[in-house]
């Protein structure tokens, strides 16, 4: 997988791993950075028929 699928499947993952580290830390303000990365993430990925929340994409 190359290209503008990886990126954005890139992009969703570290968006992920990026919440998780701020809920972990207990830091309300970048857990809603990460929050609204991971929404736009998310949604660019499903515009382009990217299936980056499909279970067991990370």
């Amino acid at each position: 997988m190359v290209g503008f699928e990886g990126a954005a499947l890139e992009r969703v993952r570290v968006a992920r791993v990026r919440l998780e580290a701020a809920r972990e830390a207990e830091d309300a303000f970048e857990e809603a950075q990460a929050a609204e990365e991971l929404e736009d993430a998310s949604r660019l990925a499903r515009e382009h028929g990217i299936g980056a929340d499909e279970p067991g994409v990370r």
